[in-house]
């Protein structure tokens, strides 16, 4: 099925969720299909939720009244879930997108994956390591927020690179090779050794005989371990800017499809 005839069901918990971060969120999931059923659930009564009313109507998305009946339980969450589950067993949707920081949503996430669809979660980087693993792949909603600014960096470096790159006819600069320094010294700020040695892993483990991997299954390899990996968490808006920021790998474009693979080292 191709990816822009998917849809999706998006849940969103609005006592654990950013308001400013939701027409980001719907930009981000129209990436992966469209968003058929949209739904915000909290307790519309509360002072607390009024700003969200200003929202809703410019963005279509349909409030869903529930009140606290009692103190210190969270009746919206069990809503969300008696909803996520009709609409799974309706069987018209081909996943979910669940945004929330909560890891009550973590037991959902597994259901409704059990069952075949995707569950794409969006939250806080301060979510709970359960509910992150439990989605196939999770969103930080900071990254969202600040995505605008990576790709304006990004523009703004690309328009200060010499024009004799990226202009020139030698095919050549196809099959480019950076060379490296220190492994660890250009890593980027938040990267921990465990991710780069993931990193390695994706493409060793999906590289022909040449050690050459598909940038496309690189990427979701990673998010099949990792599911909370972004290259935004690295100042980068895609995996192939983070792959060239390492200086680890040398590159080649084919067919329009971006391959990698690592650098050998070069015997003195």
């Amino acid at each position: 099925m191709d990816i822009q005839t998917k849809k999706f069901a998006v849940l969103i918990d609005a006592d654990n969720s950013s308001i400013n971060a939701i027409s980001s969120v719907l930009e981000e999931v129209a990436k992966y299909g469209i968003a058929s059923v949209k739904r915000v659930y909290g307790d519309w009564s509360s002072e607390t939720l009024k700003k969200w009313r200003d929202v809703l109507l410019p963005l279509a998305i349909t409030p869903v009244q529930q009140f606290a009946y009692t103190k210190g339980k969270d009746a919206t969450d069990m809503i969300l879930i008696i909803d996520a589950m009709d609409l799974l067993y309706a069987g018209a949707l081909d996943g979910f997108c669940i945004v929330s920081s909560d890891s009550d949503f973590t037991p959902l996430a597994s259901r409704i994956r059990e069952n075949g669809l995707s569950v794409y979660g969006f939250g806080k980087k301060t979510t709970p390591e359960a509910f992150k693993k439990a989605c196939d792949k999770f969103i930080y909603v900071e990254n969202l927020i600040a995505d605008i600014d990576i790709k304006q960096q990004e523009e703004d470096e690309l328009a200060n690179t010499s024009p004799k790159k990226g202009i020139s006819s030698d095919k050549s600069l196809d099959h480019k090779m950076v060379t490296p320094t220190k492994e660890n010294s250009n890593l980027p700020e938040g990267m921990d050794r465990a991710t780069l040695n993931l990193i390695y892993k994706a493409v060793k483990d999906n590289a022909d005989e040449n050690g050459w991997a598909n940038l496309s299954m690189v990427g979701q390899y990673i998010s099949a371990v990792k599911p909370d990996f972004d290259s935004r968490n690295y100042g980068r808006a895609k995996l192939s800017g983070l792959i060239k920021t390492l200086n680890l790998f040398e590159t080649k474009i084919e067919m329009s499809q971006m391959y990698l693979r690592k650098i050998k080292k070069q015997s003195v």
